[in-house]
């Protein structure tokens, strides 16, 4: 069974000695590490001021800040037919590189290998490898985190980028301590501007490399809304097929413990009207692990979304060469008299229900969709065709909702089929209070998912 603890711990920590049960996954926070020291946010505002005044004054040609020398005259770089002289470290020549000529099969007419362009440091500053043990149970941020590590040394295409990403380790830790191994270019942080970084990772993505964009909180990513809508999704339609997109959007998102309402978003249903784009929804380290290879490796755009209260779930993981279909939903426990559908946090709110539901007497299937776009209707009839009922559990809102899209589904393919409408358990259509208790009123709980089968099945036991 998947367990939680009350805080993640950090690499080389023990993890706390209490360890609730899922029944308590709602309560459970999440600590960050501490922010940026004062004296590097003064030297990155320093170094940015003057670069620009450097730029402006000389054109921006002839000089450039180096990372170790400041102002100096010096080294030349050909690059595209140009005769530039920068006085830049070996840093910022791989970067520059790097922005001139980053497709992997464009020809370059400088001496550094493409392993380099995209950012890779030293071999002395790697860290020693280590044989991972696969049977031990990993927190999903953990899960996570191997997934990228793997994908990056697996393809030097594959890089991420987004708000501190870097040497904060990402909000969730997913990317912690990525950048020693494989450099600041390939491990990329951007500043506070989704529209702009999101941007840049679909023009990366259409020129040969496999970025993942991070979002520091899904609701952030309305910023970036037009780049994930007009571009991410068309492009490779609008282009007649010349373009692929592989690029992956992660993020937290999800109702947590007291973020707020703006903090607190579900954003399925906005980005499911988007032609063009895949949406996945993770659940356990298992799926979440094997989910995101599979989402890396596709060339299509994936939306990828991660809930805030399952970071600190454990549980087994698969090994390097275990990848999970993008399409399909996974059957979480077979049963005979009715099939409840649901995805994300919602599968242990579910499966909270289902213990009071045995318990009277009733045999409930459980699937997790998984694959929010497109449905996996194969898996939905199969299981529809056995037990005859369906309701649909979800953390959306109730109004166009993924269950408002799901629902028409199934009453438009397998009317036939259903003894009793589809019903619906879906969050209320208000903001997400601060306040705990009214926080929890505007979510599905276990005890109305029970009041709803129970409803179901006396209707059509008669």
């Amino acid at each position: 069974s998947v367990e939680a603890t009350t805080r993640i711990p950090y690499p080389g920590e023990t993890a706390p000695e209490h360890t609730p049960t899922n029944e308590q996954i709602v309560g459970q926070g999440i600590n960050c590490k501490p922010n940026m020291r004062l004296k590097d946010k003064l030297l990155l505002v320093l170094g940015c001021i003057i670069g620009a005044a450097v730029l402006f004054f000389h054109g921006g040609h002839g000089y450039m800040l180096s990372s170790s020398a400041g102002m100096t005259r010096g080294v030349s770089v050909h690059s595209r037919g140009s005769n530039l002289k920068t006085p830049f470290s070996h840093a910022y020549h791989q970067k520059m590189m790097m922005m001139m000529t980053h497709h992997p099969n464009r020809d370059c007419s400088h001496s550094h290998s493409h392993s380099q362009r995209v950012g890779a440091v030293a071999p002395e500053l790697l860290a020693p490898p280590t044989k991972p043990d696969f049977s031990e149970p990993r927190f999903m941020w953990q899960a996570l985190r191997e997934a990228v590590d793997e994908e990056m040394e697996r393809d030097p295409n594959v890089m991420i980028m987004g708000e501190d990403v870097g040497h904060y380790g990402g909000s969730y830790k997913v990317t912690t301590d990525l950048y020693k191994k494989y450099g600041e270019l390939r491990v990329l942080d951007t500043p506070i501007c989704e529209n702009g970084f999101t941007g840049m990772a679909i023009g990366a993505a259409m020129t040969g490399l496999r970025p993942i964009v991070e979002g520091m909180n899904m609701g952030f990513l309305l910023l970036a809304f037009n780049q994930i809508s007009n571009n991410c999704g068309m492009l490779h339609y609008t282009s007649g097929g010349q373009y692929k997109v592989p690029v992956v959007i992660r993020g937290p998102g999800g109702v947590g413990r007291q973020l707020g309402a703006e903090h607190s978003q579900r954003l399925e249903s906005y980005f499911q009207a988007i032609p063009g784009v895949q949406l996945v929804a993770v659940s356990t380290p298992r799926n979440a692990k094997a989910l995101l290879k599979a989402a890396i490796r596709s060339d299509n755009p994936i939306v990828f979304f991660e809930h805030v209260l399952l970071y600190n779930l454990k549980d087994e993981v698969g090994g390097p060469d275990e990848v999970q279909s993008l399409e399909h939903a996974e059957m979480v426990k077979e049963g005979k008299d009715i099939t409840i559908l649901t995805y994300g946090r919602m599968r242990y709110t579910v499966m909270e229900a289902v213990k009071t539901l045995q318990a009277k007497g009733y045999d409930p299937e459980v699937v997790d969709l998984i694959s929010l776009k497109p449905f996996d209707l194969h898996t939905i009839k199969k299981s529809i065709e056995k037990t005859h009922k369906a309701i649909i559990v979800e953390e959306c809102m109730l109004t166009g909702g993924i269950g408002a899209s799901l629902s028409s589904e199934i009453h438009e393919r397998f009317f036939d089929t259903l003894d009793h409408n589809v019903v619906r358990l879906s969050s209320q259509d208000v903001p997400t209070a601060f306040a705990l208790e009214l926080e929890a009123a505007t979510i599905v709980q276990p005890e109305q998912v029970v009041a709803a089968v129970e409803k179901v099945m006396t209707a059509t036991s008669t």
